[in-house]
């Protein structure tokens, strides 16, 4: 662990196990689906439907980013993978973390780096942000302090886990800026939208719900796929 990340981990552990709504209250942040991806997700409806002389092209920039925040994650997952693995601080022994009350070590056994839901919260962030300065700012602050901060205070991640994640988030959602980039995205939703407007917001609540619930149903039929997949490859009936 270097000196950052430990200093860093250390005062924010420091507050651990010493007063239990504390503990419970940051369990609750980093495991409350409308805590963590419903706010943003509602962000992104409100700037969506915002009246504005541009809401055309905030709708760009929104369909937009939420596609960057979809490859900002597989940058992320990508990275996650090809790098060498990196033991959360509350499965590492050699981070002497003390356990908060309520710590739930059972979390998904990927490698801490880079966070994923900095990743994908910030790149949101940065959407609305360019769609409205005070929303994204507060949506920036929101994804650091409500979403992030937590994770580290509960040993889900290092500082530089929250870093680089938001780095990645930040450096994709940065093409929506990019003219022909959203050209080339936001159009054809565009007109997706022009033309059947019923099964185009039918579509958008589904992909937001899952933001909003971070892609956990998504993952839970993954794991019923692969479990299905695999006792028909060993025989089972």
């Amino acid at each position: 662990m270097n000196p950052f990340d430990s200093a860093i981990l250390s005062f924010v552990n420091s507050f651990a196990h010493r007063w239990f709504v504390l503990d419970a209250t940051m369990a609750l942040m980093v495991s409350n689906n409308l805590i963590k991806g419903g706010v943003i997700t509602a962000l992104i409806w409100w700037g969506w439907f915002r009246a504005s002389a541009k809401q055309n092209e905030n709708r760009e920039i929104l369909s937009c980013g939420v596609l960057c925040g979809f490859l900002s994650l597989f940058l992320a997952r990508t990275l996650a993978d090809v790098l060498p693995f990196r033991e959360r601080p509350v499965h590492d022994a050699a981070a002497h973390f003390r356990l908060p009350y309520l710590t739930n070590e059972s979390i998904i056994h990927w490698s801490s780096f880079p966070s994923d839901h900095a990743t994908l919260f910030f790149a949101l962030a940065l959407s609305i942000f360019f769609v409205s300065r005070r929303a994204g700012i507060a949506a920036m602050c929101y994804a650091f302090f409500m979403v992030c901060l937590p994770r580290v205070y509960m040993g889900f991640h290092y500082p530089t886990d929250i870093l680089a994640g938001a780095a990645i988030g930040v450096g994709t959602a940065s093409l929506v800026k990019v003219a022909r980039f959203r050209a080339l995205v936001a159009r054809p939703v565009m007109r997706w939208l022009e033309k059947s407007p019923g099964l185009f917001y039918t579509g958008f609540f589904l992909l937001t719900f899952q933001i909003a619930i971070t892609f956990d149903s998504v993952r839970q039929i993954g794991r019923y796929l692969l479990e299905v997949a695999q006792a028909l490859r060993h025989g089972a009936p």
